[in-house]
């Protein structure tokens, strides 16, 4: 089953999306009240939806992301995109041994969440603008400390997810050893909608990974293709590590990290050297496709146009008051 979230007629909805448009939920229910109720529930209340009216896709209707979730974590979790990536963005050679050892993630804005077809400005002071096409999962149940194994009960679906990134802004934050912060939280896209976890199921492999098609295209043009199974982890060890000595809550989203072979432009800057294709402009338009889950298509807009950061003031070692 898919659930959306989407405006139309000044009204926020939530609802189940099949051929024939949008079947709303009872006013006041969010797809983040489904997920909390647990895939069974969400499911039940998904058919009665299905039973009623649905809204056109023809009567302004504007999707929204999926569900506002309380955290966003992202993973790096495919190794072509960071052998790509390091050279480019980290100043690097070579994927460090520590990538292999376990997950690596960091903290993203969930304030700055936009639609599948919203336009996407490029941050403030940033000339290397650049895209992430990776599928999200979302948390479905409460749990710390959780096995792999456990973890696989507390899937509640996934979405497509593109990590917009600010690769100059990203690079020299990375340089004082934090980050990534400003150079990601400008935007992240999910969407078109959240498929629940059994509608995939026939996607997994004898590895126990989900097989989905991945493709990028800026401006109609193809730049990267990839398939979701050559993740080094599956996203139930991704759940399992992010609940390591604390929680992870029913709604949290994960992303898988960029997939490879052009699933980003970085990682193509890294391989060849320089950078081709060039850094996303004004107009130009990102699709990601996912199989089974569904297409985002975003324009990159100017972004607002604001003072320079002050840099830090030099200041003296100086350990005692004077007066």
């Amino acid at each position: 089953m898919r659930f959306a979230t989407w405006e139309s007629d000044d009204r926020v909805r939530c609802g189940v999306v099949s051929d024939a448009g949008l079947h709303p939920l009872p006013d006041g229910t969010t797809v983040l009240d489904l997920v909390r109720a647990g895939l069974p529930a969400a499911l039940d209340a998904g058919e009665s939806a299905l039973k009623e009216p649905a809204v056109s896709w023809d009567d302004g209707v504007r999707l929204l992301p999926p569900l506002a979730p309380p955290t966003v974590r992202d993973f790096v979790a495919f190794e072509e995109h960071v052998e790509g990536v390091v050279k480019s963005v980290a100043g690097g050679g070579a994927v460090v041994p520590e990538w292999y050892e376990a997950p690596t993630f960091y903290f993203t804005n969930p304030y700055a969440l936009t639609g599948a077809f919203d336009d996407v400005r490029i941050p403030p002071g940033s000339q290397l603008f650049d895209f992430e096409c990776e599928v999200a999962v979302v948390v479905g149940r409460d749990g710390a400390s959780l096995t792999p194994e456990e973890a696989r009960d507390h899937v509640f679906g996934y979405t497509v997810l593109n990590d917009w990134s600010a690769r100059d802004l990203q690079s020299r934050e990375m340089r004082v050893n934090l980050g990534p912060a400003k150079g990601k939280d400008s935007a992240t896209t999910l969407g078109p909608w959240l498929v629940t976890a059994d509608e995939l199921e026939p996607y997994r492999d004898a590895d126990g990974f989900l097989a989905l098609g991945m493709r990028v295209t800026v401006n109609g043009t193809e730049v990267g293709r990839d398939l979701l199974s050559n993740m080094g982890w599956p996203f139930e060890e991704l759940i399992a590590y992010a609940s390591r000595g604390t929680e992870v809550r029913a709604g949290d989203v994960l992303g898988s990290g960029t997939c490879g072979n052009g699933g980003c432009l970085a990682e193509l800057w890294g391989r060849g050297g320089h950078l081709t294709p060039p850094p996303l402009h004004p107009g130009d338009v990102v699709e990601m496709t996912v199989e089974g889950i569904g297409t985002i298509r975003n324009r990159v807009v100017q972004g607002l146009d604001l003072p320079k950061v002050r840099p830090a003031r030099r200041r003296p070692r100086d350990r005692e008051r004077t007066w």
